[in-house]
């Protein structure tokens, strides 16, 4: 027996403003009569006991702190950064003028 029926999914859409055609309607229904199967199984897991030695998980992998030491190094100098620039004046980047500014 299905979890969601044609009628339910017809529901959700006009409830969610959505056009759904008749053909999307049985698609989705089937669609989320699966998903309602996954969730069921997945809710059943550890309720007859038998996991219980699992401990709950709630990282997929261990806490580990990946910051590293805020250390001043040296930054480029201005003929470095200036370097690869198709245009300079000076110091600076030279750039087009924008919206006829002086």
């Amino acid at each position: 027996m299905s979890a969601i029926s044609r009628d339910e999914v017809a529901h959700l859409a006009r409830l969610s403003r959505l056009a759904v055609t008749d053909e999307e309607l049985d698609v989705f229904a089937t669609q989320l009569d699966s998903i309602l199967e996954h969730v069921k199984v997945v809710t059943e897991i550890g309720s007859d006991g038998a996991d219980t030695d699992v401990a709950p998980l709630t990282l997929p992998v261990g806490n580990v702190n990946v910051d590293r030491a805020d250390v001043p190094v040296p930054g480029l100098t201005p003929e470095q950064a200036l370097s690869g620039a198709p245009a300079r004046e000076g110091d600076r980047f030279a750039v087009p003028r924008i919206l006829g500014e002086e």
